[in-house]
């Protein structure tokens, strides 16, 4: 590995491009063309993604690497117009590249492991897959399982992926409910088989800088409602609208999304068209990009 000392910097010439990928970079400019990617924002709109402390210290180190940076690469508009705001950039500075997913993995037909089958699942499921984490909003979408609209539906709600922080409300609510199941964390290969196999993806999430189980499970072939809370209004495409993010609306908007065939058409049809759009082929093209015009600066 080579140091980030300015040392170090310098033995690698300044026809070298430094990027540093994880919301973080040098806290001085240094003698290397930098570019640091920022995935987003999320606590200008959602309270409790850090404790107060953590907060104020990851601003201060993502502030410098911006400011120490010749660009700054996004993953959405969303997230570029909150970092030109907290950070107080020129939105020129930012480049906007989406992520890319390999839409063709996802739309493979696949089958359960032996460890997942095991589990015999519902025959029907509306399913929820990502961290456990205040932001995701699952406590809303746990209680709108159990009104008396979903809760007589017969359909459950399977939630799968690692409890992350603040995830003590949502376990005890599944702990204590009988339509609601957690499977931990999921194979890649479950993952895809349980997209391709519920009655609905459902991502009730407050902020994304991104959100990867959207573009995944429309490649799948799932019927997926989403909201449009940060950067989904971008990437979610022709996703069902879940339109407000209490309970009530959750249930409303799931009900729809489960009885709706015009909608559920609709969007099977045009989902995997829409994830091919999302490339790592465009990605890496286009950050080669920002690499060729900081050299040139």
């Amino acid at each position: 590995m080579i140091s980030e000392s300015i040392f170090g910097l310098k033995r690698l010439g300044t026809n070298h491009v430094i990027h540093y990928v994880a919301d973080t970079g040098a806290l001085l400019r240094g003698p290397n063309p930098t570019v640091v990617t920022v995935h987003g924002v999320a606590s200008r709109w959602v309270e409790g993604t850090r404790s107060g402390s953590k907060e104020k210290l990851w601003r201060t180190r993502v502030s410098r690497a911006v400011a120490s940076s010749d660009s700054v690469i996004t993953v959405s508009n969303s997230s570029a117009n909150d970092i030109c705001e907290i950070f107080n950039i020129e939105r020129e500075k930012v480049a906007v590249i989406p992520h890319g997913i390999d839409a063709q993995k996802f739309a493979t037909p696949c089958t359960y492991t032996p460890e997942l089958l095991a589990r015999s699942l519902p025959n029907q499921f509306v399913l929820y897959l990502g961290n456990i984490e205040p932001r995701k909003n699952l406590v809303n979408l746990i209680k709108a399982f159990q009104l008396p609209a979903l809760r007589n539906s017969g359909v459950c709600l399977l939630i799968a992926g690692r409890p992350a922080w603040d995830y003590r409300e949502v376990m005890g609510l599944i702990e204590s409910s009988t339509n609601v199941d957690h499977l931990g964390f999921v194979s890649d290969t479950d993952r895809i088989a349980l997209m391709q196999a519920c009655d609905l993806f459902v991502f009730p999430s407050l902020y994304e800088g991104f959100g990867f189980p959207v573009v995944e499970a429309l490649a799948a072939g799932a019927v997926v409602a989403s909201t449009r809370r940060g950067s989904l209004r971008e990437v979610a495409g022709p996703a069902l609208l879940l339109e407000g993010t209490s309970a009530e609306e959750l249930c409303r908007d799931i009900l729809n999304s489960l009885s709706d065939d015009a909608l559920r058409t609709a969007c099977k049809s045009e989902g995997y068209k829409w994830a091919k759009g999302f490339s790592w082929e465009k990605s890496i093209s286009r950050h080669l990009d920002v690499y060729e015009n900081v050299l040139q600066k």
